[in-house]
């Protein structure tokens, strides 16, 4: 496996993490959602997006509003459920463990 494909599968492992970290802070659309991801170097595409966000409100993580747009038509808007923010808890916790195992790992090396 090269480095860039290992990088990727990182990404994709933790993208449902990600998303549910950029909705912590802010009820946001699509859009938002990807541009955020994008600028934190974790590149995705709608086609990636819209199914992870369909799973996580079927879970009960994530729930959505319509809210009308100044530029056109209404846009739906996610935001964390009291779920979602306690499964969100429990992810940073269970990575900040797993990240500090490996930082001691490569630090041992």
């Amino acid at each position: 496996m090269s480095s860039e494909n290992f990088k990727i599968q990182i990404r994709k492992g933790l993208l449902e993490f990600c998303i549910l970290q950029v909705l912590s802070n802010n009820k946001l659309y699509t859009s938002e959602i990807i541009e955020k991801l994008n600028n934190s170097k974790i590149i995705v595409v709608e086609g990636t997006v819209y199914p992870l966000l369909s799973r996580l409100k079927n879970k009960g993580y994530v729930d959505n509003e319509w809210i009308e747009s100044k530029q056109g038509p209404p846009r739906k808007y996610f935001n964390l459920t009291e779920k979602g923010k306690k499964y969100l808890s429990e992810l940073v916790t269970s990575y900040k463990e797993v990240n500090s195992s490996i930082e001691k790992l490569i630090k041992s090396s």
